[in-house]
């Protein structure tokens, strides 16, 4: 079987990697990531899966188009849940072009990570699956996230610190403000004599 393994970053691509090729699986590895945001970290991010590629002298594919606007307006306009659209562009990608350029079946690292959503990243796949007509390679890599960490870090690897999209990035460094346990809900938040803070601007009317 050739393998088309669709890799969000250079970290989580450790395990399934080691897994594959232990294995005897041959995989080819693509980067598609258009959701990560800012254009600063999709780089950073590129970067890194590329050192790692090399060290372990595996193929990668690169495709560095990067329409943010369409997965921003994607993912506000989902009905379900925002990472919906962001797993099914991805993976969309990747069974079409496996099917394109003759791999019998499709992955992804999304998997190895115990932070992803990963019914919901199984059940996009299969759909990507069923509509291009490639088999959809399931493993639960998460059984090894511990060992992909333990890679990376002996092998310096940049560790990100949010999923990528814009939102997630909000969520991860966006502060909230507690008074004993609770969120005020005051328009503006006094954080000195002079200066102050607004939460957010309503019509007064």
């Amino acid at each position: 079987m050739k393998l088309l393994l669709h890799a969000c970053c250079g970290p989580c691509s450790c395990y399934p990697t080691e897994k594959l090729t232990a294995d005897g699986t041959a995989f080819d590895i693509l980067y598609y990531n258009p959701n990560i945001h800012p254009y600063k970290e999709f780089k950073h991010r590129l970067s890194t899966l590329r050192e790692f590629c090399e060290k372990k002298q595996y193929n990668l594919i690169i495709d560095k188009s990067y329409p943010i606007e369409e997965c921003i307006r994607g993912m506000l306009n989902e009905p379900t849940v925002r990472c919906a659209f962001c797993y099914r562009m991805r993976l969309r990608y990747a069974a079409r072009f496996a099917v394109e350029n003759g791999y019998d079946a499709f992955s992804t690292t999304l998997l190895v990570s115990p932070y992803q959503k990963h019914a919901l990243i199984v059940k996009e796949a299969e759909a990507a699956a069923k509509e291009f007509g490639i088999p959809f390679y399931y493993e639960n890599f998460r059984v090894g996230y511990q060992r992909g960490v333990d890679i990376s870090l002996e092998m310096g690897l940049y560790r990100q610190q949010y999923c990528g999209c814009v939102f997630s990035e909000r969520d991860r460094y966006e502060i909230h403000k507690k008074i004993k346990g609770e969120v005020p809900q005051d328009k503006f938040i006094v954080v000195s004599k002079n200066i102050k803070m607004v939460n957010h601007l309503t019509d007064s009317k």
